[in-house]
């Protein structure tokens, strides 16, 4: 990686204090017009979403900012990921920027300041890391964003914090004001999310085809990991979240995202990745595939009871159904089968009550969220907007129950010790019920069989 210049208390560099080189770098330079990256449905997206805003906190100054990268290590930054809230209300990534909507009379009057950038004849040009076209190419001006987006452009310098307006990610009131707006999505966001799902799926047949060599090369899941992270850089930003595989006795490791050891033929290999979208609006599919074909009988039994765990959370997601309704028709199925095997110490409806909950020593997290922009999309939202809530049209969600077996419970027979299962699907709320956006994966045993089979190298 190439050093970044030096911006602190030693000695300048030479090029700092060369006559020659100040004297030179700052011309012969030919002009280039680079336009904003923005698309037009993209940019009427975000204005419509700004009305939205404004009409639910009327009178309030507001301020949303996209962030900067977090420091890796010495002078070397994560790559910059703009803030989700920045970018639902103005469509744009750039880092540093700042939105204002100062209050009027029946609205508010929009500002985005962003940082310039330093071209030719400054001195930034060559000695900023974050913004000389130098080191990051050409970019495009303050006025190519202001007529990509439709918005009074500033420079960033020019940005003054207004008292007493409302923060974003310092105000619970626009915190929350934001977190509800983005549960409904409107056609373009839906489109994107269509888009990235569609991605994600064809990620998932790119990893299940070297899942052969992962086994035989003894490359392991971090091969898969890899796979999967290149499809979605390839055809999106990235990955949406750090992407999971967890074979063997890692499958039951709710979050096991080292992905750091082997792809063990006989076991079962669970896979929970998603294409994050250019426009920054992410998937999150999972399903558990058998290693070397088939599942074995006690896989498959537990396979089985997530699958009907999971067809009973879809069947309850519909306009007018309680957002939580369809957590606890999946958890019901799990408790039943659980109870069924002998693995439960008290009676079903004891499990289910509120002071019980035993079944949830095997699925301590939840079976869904909602998506968007973030994985875990609208977080700030309160429990009666969110689970509390009635499902509605233009909501997009994950249902996704699981069972996880771990290696070293001794509340397990041995057969079911290092068995990990999730399924996982993404939905659109419709006005009559719910669309899987997700549906050209299988969900069935016999189905992801013949699947990983047929894309198997």
């Amino acid at each position: 990686m190439t050093q970044a210049p030096f911006t602190g208390t030693r000695p300048p560099r030479l090029a700092d204090v060369s006559t020659g080189f100040l004297a030179g770098i700052g011309t012969g330079w030919a002009a280039r017009a680079v336009p904003a990256p923005v698309d037009d449905a993209a940019a009427r997206a975000a204005a419509a979403h700004r009305d939205r805003l404004s009409a639910a906190l009327p009178g309030r100054t507001l301020v949303i900012a996209a962030g900067r990268a977090a420091r890796r290590n010495g002078d070397a930054d994560h790559p910059f990921r703009a803030g989700s809230d920045f970018v639902w209300a103005t469509s744009c990534q750039a880092e540093g920027g700042v939105l204002v909507m100062h209050p009027r009379p029946g609205g508010h009057d929009a500002v985005l300041h962003l940082p310039p950038p330093a071209r030719p004849g400054e001195r930034d040009f060559y000695a900023s890391a974050a913004h000389g076209e130098l080191w990051v190419g050409p970019s495009a001006g303050l006025d190519a964003w202001s007529a990509a987006l439709g918005l009074p452009v500033s420079p960033v310098s020019s940005y003054e914090p207004p008292a007493g307006a409302l923060h974003a990610g310092g105000s619970k009131d626009l915190d929350r004001a934001l977190s509800d707006l983005r549960m409904i999505k409107d056609e373009w966001e839906i489109a994107q999310l269509r888009e990235a799902v569609g991605h994600t799926v064809t990620g998932f047949a790119a990893v299940a085809a070297e899942v052969p060599r992962a086994v035989s090369g003894n490359l392991g899941e971090r091969w898969l990991q890899g796979t999967f992270d290149r499809h979605a850089r390839t055809f999106g930003n990235g990955p949406g979240y750090s992407t999971i595989v967890g074979s063997g006795e890692h499958a039951p490791i709710l979050h096991w995202v080292r992905c750091d050891g082997p792809v063990l033929p006989g076991e079962t290999l669970l896979l929970d990745m998603g294409v994050e979208a250019r426009s920054l609006y992410t998937a999150d599919v999972t399903r558990t595939i058998p290693v070397g074909g088939s599942f074995t009988p006690a896989q498959r039994a537990v396979h089985d009871l997530v699958e009907a765990s999971h067809r009973a959370g879809l069947a309850a997601v519909r306009p007018g159904r309680t957002y939580s309704d369809f957590h606890f028709a999946s958890m019901e199925v799990l408790a039943r089968g659980l109870h069924d095997w002998g693995l439960l110490p008290v009676s079903v409806d004891e499990a289910l009550a509120p002071e019980g909950q035993q079944h949830r020593r095997y699925i301590v997290c939840g079976v869904g969220h909602h998506l968007g922009l973030d994985v875990h999309d609208c977080a700030s939202s309160e429990y009666e907007q969110y689970l509390g809530a009635a499902l509605a049209p233009g909501m997009v969600l994950t249902v996704e129950p699981g069972l996880y077996f771990h290696a070293h419970d001794e509340t397990l027979p041995p057969e079911l010790r290092g068995i990990g299962v999730r399924i996982e699907d993404d939905l659109l709320v419709t006005e009559t019920g719910h669309d899987v956006l997700s549906g050209d994966l299988p969900i069935d045993a016999a189905g992801l069989e013949r699947w990983a089979a047929a894309h198997t190298r």
